[in-house]
């Protein structure tokens, strides 16, 4: 095959070799050798040259598909972002109302507790002042009847040993 575009490149020169100078100007052989010269160099460039076009054409198309792929992988990923953050919006209503009812709950456990304290308090402190009444009346028994039994042996009767109990408990 190249030998077959070298004859073509050789046809031209043997064919207007001029035979010795008639004055007859050169300028039509001139014009046929550059025709068959551009289209020689046309029939070997043509098919590299679109081979090159159509290569390049193919990684554009291909980088710009790569690109709207990535388009729509981040926009699917935006989209389902969007949606993570309307579910963390929810979710975080629902812990607030949760804590809400968590508060609320605990504040009347607290408010009862406090308040069963406080009665356990106060029947513990009724139930002191009882006994201490108690210790009370019998240190003041305890009393008047040392006072009876050191004054000597004095003859009281049952009512009159219970009214002085009870002037010294009273």
């Amino acid at each position: 095959m190249k030998i077959r575009y070298l004859l073509l490149m050789l046809l031209p020169v043997l064919a207007l070799a001029s035979g010795g100078g008639s004055g007859e100007t050169d300028i039509v052989p001139r014009t046929i050798n550059f025709v068959i010269f551009a289209a020689i160099l046309y029939y070997m460039i043509a098919e590299p040259a679109k081979e090159f076009y159509f290569g390049r054409k193919g990684d554009i198309a291909k980088k710009l598909d790569s690109i709207q792929l990535k388009l729509k992988e981040s926009n699917a990923k935006k989209e389902m972002a969007l949606q993570k953050v309307e579910e963390a919006k929810v979710s975080a209503k629902v812990i607030v109302e949760t804590a809400k009812k968590e508060s609320k709950i605990l504040v009347e456990k607290i408010e009862k507790d406090f308040h069963a304290e406080v009665e356990n308090l106060e029947k513990s402190f009724g139930d002191k002042v009882a006994i201490e009444k108690r210790k009370m009346i019998r240190t003041s028994v305890s009393e008047v009847l040392e006072e009876l039994f050191k004054e000597g042996s004095i003859s009281l009767g049952k009512e009159e040993f219970v009214k002085i109990v009870t002037k010294k408990v009273a």
